[in-house]
């Protein structure tokens, strides 16, 4: 019986061994079939890899761009500033020196007319500070000697006169 089962064996170890290379046949086909798979996702992922990196590229430039223009940008901004404050100063200094040339201006045209009130006659200096308004007159009698101021005074009226001599004391 062994021999029977011998000859079997030799009979079947030919289909066997044919389906067993049949068998590693379909496995070559699938691993060819999944290898190709393989290289075109891996082609696809690589496409994507250059195209992340050009991206990253340009945004790099683009972020540079940027840095000059703000860059470049705040340069003039605090150029501007710094002409701006620059004038600012200027003003001030011009609109100070003003201020003193006026107040010279001032004080001259006072003592012109310090002067003028003192050569009038009492009486005419008197009606002229009258009609004026009474801090512009008070301005004018301070800057007389204390004599003159009490002549033009006592020609005034009592009301005028009492209202100036108010001012005269603050």
């Amino acid at each position: 019986m062994m021999k029977i089962f011998f000859i079997i064996l030799l009979f079947m170890l030919p289909l066997i061994a044919l389906e067993t290379s049949d068998k590693l046949f379909e496995c070559t086909e699938i691993f060819k079939a999944r290898k190709s798979e393989l290289l075109i996702e891996l082609e696809r992922i690589d496409e994507q890899k250059q195209a992340l990196s050009a991206l990253k590229v340009a945004t790099e430039e683009l972020l540079k761009k940027r840095e000059a223009k703000v860059s470049q940008e705040e340069e003039s901004v605090s150029k501007s500033l710094s002409e701006i404050t620059s004038k600012e100063e200027s003003i001030k200094k011009m609109l100070q020196e003003n201020e003193e040339v006026l107040k010279e201006i001032k004080e001259v045209k006072m003592l012109k007319m310090s002067e003028t009130f003192a050569k009038m006659k009492a009486a005419n200096a008197a009606n002229v500070l009258s009609e004026m308004d009474a801090l512009e007159a008070a301005a004018i009698l301070s800057s007389l000697k204390p004599k003159t101021i009490g002549t033009i005074l006592s020609k005034m009226d009592a009301q005028k006169a009492s209202e100036l001599t108010l001012l005269l004391a603050k």
